[in-house]
């Protein structure tokens, strides 16, 4: 069981510490490799408490940037060359930023951002670059975005003009959806760009307008890692994305004017459920009444209801599993375990889903207690021990200012 990567509190001295020594790690490494000094950013991962598949919806989300994070380590060059080597696989690519192409690996999100920048206007020059992240891979806990914020924003330093954080996160979403091939929506690199430490976010991912809800300070997030891999780019994301864009597509000619499945009430949907195949519907339902789900979870936590918090996060995951069939038995396993565990208010599968992780709202007291007890109770029924991680809401991207 892994409880070492983050700290129970966003900006307490032990996780100032713990990035301070991250930081000095990868400076002295871009310095062994480059034989230069670099400028640092980083960028968080995400838990959404609430509000999966939605996104691309057009809908609500609800999620928190977390104390795990991608750092890139940047210095310009003179020509229009991006040199950049991964620490987590020990390797390196180099891309011609006037010849683009698809690599076909990690170096892609990096690339396609480059490219995303520069077709939104910014003339970019060459870079050397060092990638090091915290954030588990292929976990459910974005670690994509977090690259491409990071990436993004170690791209953008060169420029005079202040960075737009909407629009770096566009262009970060159009990278990922264009390029690398991913059709993933704004939630996560919109978190991940502008996090705030102690909040979750409820995010109108149509209009990009944030509310910024306090969260409880004698709460924590337990994060449980199943182990489970997946790759939302290798089809059963987007085609989760394409049956919800052929249910808007159906009920549209009832409906004028309908583009997204945020303007379609549950009434509506019901009224019109002949004209869906059930595999649609099913898909439709769940996305039209998640936004509720999130709406009613917004006013939960915003009045300390946590039971009414916890049981519409058990609604939530009960429709991705039953409705949007994108839940795991393993997921399944870790939700219920938690939902039998004192100190748990709510649990359910955080992210695209088909494994990854689940997130947990715990008190703060038990949080240690809580998280060994759902390892010891998921390794004995799996036979693979869970890594754990205890966050706290945390600060979306930044610049490292200690080693400008």
């Amino acid at each position: 069981m892994n409880l070492g990567l983050t700290s129970i509190g966003s900006m307490g001295p032990a996780l100032n510490a713990s990035r301070a020594h991250r930081a000095e790690q990868v400076a002295n490494r871009f310095q062994e490799l480059y034989g230069e000094g670099c400028r640092l950013f980083h960028a968080p991962g995400r838990i959404n408490l609430i509000g999966e598949h939605t996104d691309y919806n057009d809908g609500f989300v609800m999620p928190a940037a977390i104390n795990l994070s991608c750092w890139v380590a940047v210095a310009p060059t003179d020509n229009r060359a991006i040199q950049v080597h991964s620490f987590n696989f020990q390797e390196s690519r180099v891309f011609d930023l006037d010849r683009p192409r698809r690599l076909g690996n990690w170096s892609d999100y990096i690339q396609g951002v480059a490219i995303m920048l520069e077709r939104s206007g910014y003339r970019l020059p060459g870079a050397k670059m060092l990638i090091w992240s915290d954030v588990p891979i292929g976990s459910g806990l974005s670690s994509s975005a977090a690259l491409e914020i990071a990436g993004g924003l170690a791209l953008l330093d060169t420029q005079p003009s202040s960075c737009d954080r909407a629009r770096l996160a566009l262009d970060c979403q159009r990278a990922e959806n264009d390029f690398v091939g991913a059709r993933c929506g704004i939630m996560d690199q919109f978190i991940s760009s502008q996090g705030k430490a102690g909040h979750a976010l409820m995010l109108d991912c149509r209009s990009l307008q944030p509310r910024f809800i306090p969260f409880p300070e004698d709460l924590c997030l337990v994060i449980c890692n199943s182990l489970v891999k997946h790759d939302i780019a290798a089809g059963e994301y987007n085609r989760r994305r394409a049956e919800c864009e052929e249910g808007v597509r159906l009920v549209s000619a009832q409906i004028p004017n309908l583009v997204s499945l945020r303007n379609l009430s549950l009434s509506d949907l019901e009224r019109f459920r002949e004209l869906l195949p059930a595999t649609i519907y099913k898909r439709c339902q769940h996305v039209v009444t998640e936004n509720q789900r999130v709406v009613g979870a917004a006013a939960a936590l915003e009045q300390n209801q946590l039971q009414q918090l916890g049981e519409l996060m058990a609604e939530s995951h009960r429709s991705l599993r039953d409705q949007y069939e994108v839940s795991c038995p393993e997921l399944d396993l870790l939700v219920e375990v938690a939902g039998q565990t004192e100190g748990v208010h709510g649990a359910r599968m955080t992210g695209g889903g088909f494994g990854g992780c689940t997130i947990n709202v715990v008190s703060r007291r038990t949080a240690a207690q809580v998280a060994e007890t759902i390892a010891r109770k998921y390794k004995a029924q799996t036979g693979v021990a869970p890594e754990i991680y205890i966050s706290s809401p945390s600060q979306g991207a930044e610049r490292w200012e200690s080693l400008a």
